[in-house]
């Protein structure tokens, strides 16, 4: 008889690494928490929002990320559409909140530039942007996934954006925000030990900004 061995849990290789996307759900939830309707745009499959108490409407382009974020059930509404036409489809001051994560990289400075506006147009409360901290090449299996623009805190602030830093040093990870160093487990403690000690308000060393703007009525 063949026996076989059960996996073993090995704590800090199996959550230490996710602390920092539980914390960053976590302080979503907190922003979010006077919201009751909010517009996620370029949703994705997995959405942090799926935590969020609030109605939520996700858009994408793609259909099958669309099918894939129903099965997932992320969301409340759906919506396949190409997000440099969102003010066609969605109504001045039609959503408490319109949160853009990981989205405006995706798009060239130009576009994204026009995106932020047309976000701004339509959320009542408050925008949340959330991106990487300045330009951080990525490629992908979906010509979506390349980055093609970079912002930075200083440039956001300029837009009346509240800046947060997130996911620790920006020296310590690379595509997708990854950990670019071994043991990945030892190298999450000190970014987050750094984050939180520091980088957290001071966004200009960050590996990705929170990007916080109140809309004035």
């Amino acid at each position: 008889m063949q026996y076989y061995k059960r996996k073993k849990f090995h704590l800090f290789r199996e959550i230490l690494p996710k602390l920092p996307t539980i914390f960053f759900y976590l302080f979503l939830k907190k922003m979010l928490r006077d919201c009751l309707t909010v517009l996620d745009i370029g949703c994705g499959e997995l959405s942090p929002l799926k935590f969020i108490d609030s109605k939520i409407t996700g858009v994408d382009i793609g259909r099958n990320t669309i099918a894939a974020a129903k099965k997932n059930r992320t969301h409340n509404h759906y919506k396949v559409l190409d997000i440099k036409q969102l003010i066609t489809e969605f109504k001045p001051k039609s959503f408490d909140a319109v949160v853009g994560l990981d989205v405006i990289e995706h798009l060239k400075k130009q576009d994204g530039e026009k995106l932020i506006k047309q976000m701004e147009k339509i959320a009542i409360k408050k925008v949340i942007i959330f991106t990487p901290n300045g330009f951080m090449p990525q490629k992908g299996e979906s010509i979506y996934d390349k980055h093609l623009s970079g912002w930075t805190a200083a440039e956001m602030k300029r837009k009346g954006y509240q800046v947060f830093g997130i996911y620790g040093p920006r020296i310590l990870r690379g595509e997708w925000h990854k950990i670019k160093f071994k043991p990945e487990f030892f190298w999450t403690i000190i970014s987050e030990l750094i984050q939180w000690s520091f980088i957290y308000n001071n966004p200009e060393e960050a590996t990705a900004l929170l990007c916080i703007k109140n809309i004035k009525n």
